[in-house]
C-alpha cells in the first residue's frame, strides 16, 4: 500500500529535513500544474529548454544571415541552399526537409502566399515583393522554429504597413504569454489589433507546441476571446506565428498540396517566434 507523506515526515529526497521544510511546496505546485495541463502537452524540463534554446538561436542566426543576402534577382532556390548549408554546417538538420513529403529545407512564401511556399529555381525575387522565410532547425534532437518577413527593394506602402502590423500582432500576442493567462488571450490581442486595420486573421493555420517534436499540442489560434482556451503554465513551449491578410482570411491550396494562398489573391504576411512560458512572464527563445 502506498504511504502518503505527512508534513512532519522526513522528506523523500533524503535531505534529512522534514517534508514541510523541504519539497512540500514544490510538490504541491507541480501537482497543481499537472491538473491544469491538457493531455499531450509536454511541459519541458530545464535540460530540454536549454536544448530548445540552443536550436532556436541557430534558427535566429540563419534568419539573420539572410538579412544581408536577400535582394531582387535572387531565386528562392538559392535561399533554400543557404538555409540548408548553414543548418548542416552547424551540426543540425532542417526540419522541413521530407517532413510529410515537403521537398525543401525551408519555406519561402511571397506576396499572396500565406505559408508553405516551396523554393524554386524558377521563382526570382523582384522589386516590390514581400517574402516570408520559415526556418526550423533540429539540433541535438531539439526544434527551434521561427519565420521572418523580408522586403525586396522598394515595396508599396500598403505592403510595408501589412508587414509592420503583422510583426506588431506577433509581439502583442507574445505579451499575453504568462502563467495563468489563456490561449484565447493571445488570439484576442492579435485579432483585435489586426482587425483594427481592416485586416483579417488566417484561421486555417495556427501556432503550435514545439521543441521535442516539430508540432506538438497545444494549438495556438491567432484569434479568439479573452480567458478562453487552455491555461498557460510554466515551461510550456510553443510558437506564435500570426498570418495576416489584407483581404479575406479564406485559403486555397495549390495542387502541390503545400502552397497556401489567400482565396482572393490579396497580400499576406507572417512573423513567428518560439516562446517559453516562465514563472513570471515569457522568454522568446528565437530572438
Amino acid at each position: 500500500m502506498e504511504h502518503r507523506l505527512s508534513r512532519n515526515d522526513p522528506c523523500w529526497c533524503g535531505s534529512g529535513k522534514k517534508y514541510k521544510h523541504c519539497h512540500l511546496k514544490t510538490d504541491r505546485a507541480s501537482q497543481r500544474v499537472a491538473r491544469r495541463v491538457p493531455r499531450g502537452v509536454i511541459i519541458k524540463t530545464e535540460a530540454q529548454i536549454a536544448g530548445i534554446r540552443k536550436s532556436s538561436q541557430l534558427t535566429r542566426k540563419i534568419l539573420d544571415m539572410l538579412e544581408t543576402r536577400i535582394e531582387p534577382g535572387l531565386t528562392t532556390e538559392q535561399i533554400n541552399t543557404w538555409v540548408h548549408e548553414m543548418t548542416v554546417a552547424n551540426g543540425a538538420i532542417p526540419a522541413p526537409l521530407n517532413y510529410r513529403g515537403f521537398p525543401k529545407s525551408t519555406c519561402t512564401s511571397i506576396n499572396e502566399v500565406i505559408c508553405h511556399g516551396i523554393p524554386s529555381p524558377e521563382r526570382v525575387l523582384i522589386e516590390g515583393d514581400i517574402l516570408n522565410v520559415d526556418v526550423t532547425c533540429i539540433l541535438d534532437g531539439y526544434y527551434g522554429d521561427s519565420s521572418r518577413m523580408y522586403l525586396i527593394g522598394e515595396v508599396s506602402e500598403e505592403a510595408r504597413q501589412l508587414v509592420a502590423v503583422t510583426r506588431e500582432c506577433m509581439y502583442l500576442g507574445i505579451q499575453q504569454v504568462k502563467a495563468g493567462n489563456h490561449v484565447g488571450d493571445i488570439g484576442y490581442a492579435i485579432q483585435s489589433y489586426a482587425e483594427g486595420y481592416g485586416y483579417s486573421v488566417v484561421r486555417a493555420f495556427v501556432g503550435h507546441g514545439t521543441g521535442i517534436q516539430f508540432h506538438e499540442p497545444p494549438n495556438i489560434p491567432h484569434y479568439g476571446a479573452p480567458g478562453t482556451g487552455i491555461e498557460l503554465v510554466p515551461n510550456m513551449v510553443f510558437t506564435i506565428e500570426p498570418m495576416i491578410n489584407i483581404g479575406t482570411y479564406n485559403v486555397k491550396i495549390l495542387d502541390d498540396g503545400w502552397t497556401s494562398l489567400t482565396a482572393d489573391n490579396s497580400l499576406s504576411a507572417q512573423w513567428e517566434h518560439t516562446v517559453r512560458v516562465t514563472n513570471n512572464g515569457v522568454e522568446i527563445l528565437t530572438e
